[in-house]
């Protein structure tokens, strides 16, 4: 497994509310904006062989690209942008669900967008590309749960 700095709390539901209270020390969103960027700046950077058009994300404007290992009991997210944003978007979201279980993932709601008021703060382009990122981790854990009851 390559990304190893996640996950960082033991669950998901504590890694959602790490990031609540992260966010809840800064005062404005200029500030939070900058703490997305310096997360973002924290992922690793993917190999030059993932980044093809098979592991880019589409939905977003950015370019995204996650590469899924693992199987239904730990899956591990490795994923990179272009734009540092967008990279601390990803942070957050492997925060929660990178290295947990299919069935974790797939019984944990990403409520720390609304409740860090992230929802109300991006670009409708960065909704959707935010979105699409969470969809593809579900279909991932999704499929994953399933081959394994299929095996």
């Amino acid at each position: 497994m390559t990304n190893s700095q996640f996950p960082i709390e033991a669950t998901a539901a504590e890694a959602q509310k790490a990031i609540i209270e992260e966010f809840a020390f800064f005062s404005d969103w200029s500030e939070r904006y900058q703490y997305l960027i310096d997360l973002g700046k924290k992922l690793p950077d993917l190999k030059a062989e993932w980044k093809t058009e098979e592991h880019r994300l589409t939905g977003c404007q950015s370019m995204v690209w996650i590469v899924p290992e693992g199987n239904q009991s730990k899956l591990v997210f490795n994923a990179i942008s272009d734009s540092t944003i967008v990279s601390g978007l990803i942070f957050l979201a492997l925060r929660v669900y990178s290295g947990r279980s299919a069935d974790e993932i797939l019984n944990t709601a990403p409520d720390y967008i609304s409740n860090i008021g992230l929802a109300k703060h991006l670009s409708p382009t960065r909704t959707n590309g935010l979105q699409s990122l969470l969809q593809f981790i579900q279909q991932t854990a999704h499929s994953a749960l399933t081959a394994g009851n299929a095996a």
